[in-house]
């Protein structure tokens, strides 16, 4: 009996913890193949958008994923329409491929999620949301028990405090989280960078470099390749 052909799709990574587990989960249904990965980065920085990740460090993810990746180069302080027609043109090109839909780590963002369904559907193409719905204290405790190790590499200072920046996403930072903070920093307290976890051939090193205060709100951990 033949193995049922699996269906190839995009997904958008970003470096951090809801990637990881969105990309998890789509690996264990068995019913995708990951044709390629999309990361926006952000020119003149060589950093990946609001994570503020290295690109050396993206590549090593990649490498250690086994899965290709296209960057998708946005300029700093892009307007909306130049940041949708780079993302548009990319996307275009793997749907004359075939490719007809597009994963994201989204879990509970309506409006995010709106708004990427409704940009897919202008050239013909679908979205998957492997999270969506989820329990964002389970969903961040199964991310620790399933072995992934992430470190914090951006807080909004809107939320969290200097002293967030740099620690690794374990139990006792979910723990020490003030009430209201989502325990996945889903409406944007905190991002990641993904440097362990069954996905990977083998873990990312990378050491700490300083933690500096951008746009006058938002606190970066350089990690430094």
């Amino acid at each position: 009996m033949s193995t049922p052909k699996k269906e190839k799709i995009l997904f958008c990574w970003s470096a951090g913890k809801d990637s990881a587990m969105a990309l998890y989960k789509l690996h264990s249904s068995g019913k995708y193949e990951i044709a390629c990965l999309l990361t926006t980065v952000t020119e003149g920085y060589d950093r990946v958008g609001m994570h503020g990740v290295r690109r050396e460090l993206l590549k090593k993810q990649v490498k250690e994923l086994g899965i290709p990746c296209e960057e998708v180069f946005i300029p700093k302080d892009s307007s909306n329409g130049e940041y949708e027609a780079r993302m548009q043109a990319v996307l275009s090109k793997y749907h004359e491929m075939g490719v007809e839909k597009v994963a994201f780590g989204d879990i509970f963002l309506e409006d995010v999620a709106g708004y990427r369904l409704s940009r897919l559907a202008r050239i013909g193409m679908k979205a998957i949301f492997p999270l969506w719905g989820s329990n964002t204290s389970e969903l961040a405790r199964e991310f620790i028990n399933t072995g992934f190790k992430a470190v914090i590499t951006c807080v909004d200072t809107q939320f969290l405090n200097r002293q967030f920046c740099g620690k690794e996403f374990d139990q006792e930072f979910v723990a020490s989280l003030p009430a209201g903070v989502d325990p996945c920093g889903e409406n944007g307290e905190f991002h990641t960078f993904v440097f362990a976890g069954p996905l990977f051939s083998k873990n990312i090193d990378y050491d700490k470099g300083d933690i500096v205060l951008r746009d006058n709100r938002f606190y970066y951990c350089d990690l430094l390749p």
